[in-house]
This record gives structure tokens, sequence and C-alpha cells, in this order.
């Protein structure tokens, strides 16, 4: 069988798969072990076991789950809510100011979760119902939350980042640091269109009552409380951007100091404790039996000449700057079909060779990646972010209305991708600052 037809048949039967429903670990999975016996013959399926007991000893994926724990710990304690309540009395008096608050809200808790479920789910529940309720735009209010709470997956500490650099064999460190000012600039595209439209319509957002608004020693106080969660998330990620800790080493720091200020604030219920380890359990669970089943297929297209079928197609465009052009359209396509973590499981092993043998930096390549796959969760039709959003949104507002509300939110991450295509140094400045002296 030429891998040309190997290519359609396998990639086609694991479309077939998805659109079924079936979900992305066991589709790629099924796909992956079938293909192996039929292929290389049933012996050769011992690999399968081989594959996933070298991911699962790799200590690198601990900081995932620690840092999921860390992030829903200090949800169940209520200072998400608490981030927000602060953000919304400081910036509520501009025009379009609760939608402001909503994008900086999500970006503050973006340097706490690593995903972007809790952000999506948390700010549908309150930032969402309180725009509407002042009468805010319904594509505006929405789309805010939906941009804003795609960020938790881009700014560190991005579980996402953790996965690339384990499977592309990049210093998660640099993956880490390169993505601080990517992040900031989607959420500044975002708060920037937020305000020009408000202040362009200032129906679509208006600002709190005066008589609504707290004194300055009133917002201070409602600040008080964040203070120790910012230090240690200062703390958290500092220590992985110098270089004192490992990525897994300041993640278990993180869980425990989570416990430490949640308990001085005397917020911490075992109930809580008890749905933060659920959570943790799901999110972990979906992350690690999807790195399982992607790795799976990847290791039989790779054994079957895959990766240099691929690696010929792409490097016979010539262009290099084409080539990363190609490599971005077919990641945004993907994502409309496959989470991230299957994009990366399978896509890095094929891509990151390629761009090492052009020349680009891989730090650069990665962050670039996660980027790219912020256009995945506002994409329809399988976009995660409009089913967080709809899942907890009022009965009133219907699925096309929240796909409505992404639109223009992601033209502003395909400015922000092609910003950090054409001006490398966004991602590039503060690795080449901590890193390469």
């Amino acid at each position: 069988m030429s891998i040309e037809l190997i290519t359609i048949t396998m990639f086609g039967s694991m479309l077939i798969l998805l659109m079924l429903g079936l979900p992305v670990a066991f589709s790629c999975g099924a796909v992956g072990i079938i293909f192996t016996a039929i292929l290389q013959g049933p012996s050769a399926v011992n690999i399968v076991p081989t594959r996933i007991f070298g991911l699962m000893v790799n200590y690198l994926l601990d900081a995932i789950p620690l840092f999921i724990f860390m992030a829903c710990i200090l949800e169940r304690g209520g200072l998400i809510g608490e981030i927000y309540e602060m953000v919304h009395q400081w910036l509520g008096w501009l025009k379009g100011g609760v939608a402001t608050a909503s994008v900086v809200a999500c970006t503050m808790m973006a340097a706490m979760v690593g995903v972007i479920g809790a952000s999506e789910v948390t700010m549908g529940v309150i930032a969402f119902p309180e725009m509407l309720r002042r009468r805010y735009d319904k594509y505006m209010a929405a789309g805010s939350v939906l941009a804003g709470g795609t960020l938790g997956i881009l700014i560190p500490p991005s579980a996402m980042l953790i996965v690339y650099g384990m499977v592309d064999n990049v210093s998660i460190g640099q993956l880490y640091g390169g993505a601080f000012l990517p992040g900031f600039l989607l959420s500044a595209l975002y708060i920037g269109y937020i305000s020009v439209r408000s202040y362009h319509n200032p129906i679509m957002g208006p600002a709190i009552p005066k008589e609504e608004r707290l004194p300055l020693s009133g917002k201070l106080k409602l600040s008080k409380p964040i203070i120790p969660v910012a230090i240690l998330i200062f703390l958290v990620l500092g220590t992985i951007l110098i270089g004192i800790a490992a990525p897994t080493e300041a993640a278990g720091v993180g869980c425990a100091g989570a416990f430490v200020i949640l308990a001085l604030q005397r917020r911490l219920k075992w109930k809580g404790v008890v749905e933060a380890c659920e959570n943790t359990l799901k999110s972990s669970a979906m992350v690690l039996w999807t790195m399982f089943g992607a790795n799976i297929f990847v290791a039989l297209y790779v054994m079957v000449g895959g990766g240099k079928f691929v690696t010929d197609l792409l490097l016979g465009i010539g262009e290099r700057w084409v080539i990363i052009g190609v490599t971005q359209l077919i990641l945004i396509f993907l994502g409309c079909f496959i989470d991230w973590v299957g994009i990366i499981m399978l896509t890095v092993p094929i891509f990151g060779p390629i761009i090492r043998q052009l020349g680009f930096d891989p730090v650069w390549f990665g962050v670039l990646y996660a980027v790219n796959l912020q256009i995945s969760f506002l994409s329809p039709p399988f976009g995660y972010a409009l089913f967080y959003l709809k899942g907890v949104a009022p009965p009133e507002i219907s699925t096309t209305d929240i796909w409505k509300a992404a639109a223009p939110f992601i033209g502003l991450q395909f400015i922000g991708l092609i910003l950090c295509m054409i001006f490398p140094d966004i991602i590039l400045i503060v690795p080449k600052l901590f890193y390469r002296g």
C-alpha cells in the first residue's frame, strides 16, 4: 500500500470516528492499533504498551495535574470570583469596562489555571449574566468571556506548553518565557477592540452607574485577599523562568502554597478539596488518554514512512515562510475537529524536525503553536470554549449567538498570530533575556 493511500485511509478513518462522536483518544488509538496489525502484522502491536509506558514514566507530565489542582483548589476557595469582582470595580467606570474587566480577570486567572475550562465556566457564570443585566450587547459580552477564557492555555502555567515541550524536547521554561508577551498581546487586542466598539457606540458597553462604584478604600479592600495569590503565582512562575525549579517542582510548591493561603484565609473546606480532586482527575485523564491514543497513531504513521512523506511534501514547497504558513493553516483546519492534545501529539513529531531543518527557532514555533491553537477553541463546529460557555449561558442565548460572538475575536487572534510570525522577538525576547544571555 502506498504512503499516499495510507495517509488518506488513516486520517480519513480517524475523522470518521470523530464525526461519529468517539473521543480523540479512542479514535486515534483504535485506528493506530488496527492499522498496525494490518500493515506490520499482529506481532507489531507489541509496540503499543512500549509507547504508552514511555509516556507514563515521563516525570514532566506530573506538572499537568499539579497545576490543574492548584487552579481547582483556588477556584473552590472562591478566589476566582473575587478576582473578577476586584477588577470589575477598578475598571467598571470605563465604557465597556465590565467586558474589559472580564478579559483582565481571565488574563489574571490564566496565570493560575493552565487550562481553559475553569476560566470559561467561572466567568460564564459570574461575568456573562452581569453584562447581560447591564444591557451589554450580547455578542460583545459573550465574545469577551470566550476570548479571555482561552488565554489559560497560552499564558503560563499552560498545560499545552508542557505537553509541547515534552513531545518536541524543547525547554518548558523557555516556552513559558516566550508565551508571556503573546498572551498579553492577545489580551490587549481584545481590550482594544472592546474599548473602541464601546466608545464608538456606548450602548454596546455602558459604564457602571456612579452609585455602584466603590471609593478607593473599598477597591483596596477588595484587592487584599488577592495579594497572597499574586505573590504565589509570581514565585511559582519566577522560579521556572530563572531556572531555580523545574515545572514539576514549581507546580508542587504552588499546590502547597495554595493550601496554605486558603487555610490562613479560612476558605479551605473539605467539600471543596474533594471537588478539586475530582475535577483534576477528569481534566488530567482527558489530557493523558488523548496523549496515549495519539502517540500510538503517530508512531505507526512515522514507522510506515509518513514522517518522511510529509517532510518531503512540505520541503518541496521551497520558500520556508510559505512552509510556515502552510503548517499554520493545517493547524487551524485540525483545530476545527480535534482538541489541542491530539493536534500536538499528531503533528509536532512531524513538524518539529522540519522547523529545525529550515533554521527556525523551536521555542518560537512552539509558542506559535499555542497562539494558533487559541483559534481552535473558538472555531465552530467543535470549539471547546463555545460549548463551555453554552453550558452555563442563560437559555435565551443560542449556540448561533455564541458562534457569532466568537467571530471578531477569531479575527483578533489571526492578527496576533501574524504579528508573532512577522516579529519573532515578541516571543523570543524573554527567553533571550533569561536563558540566552
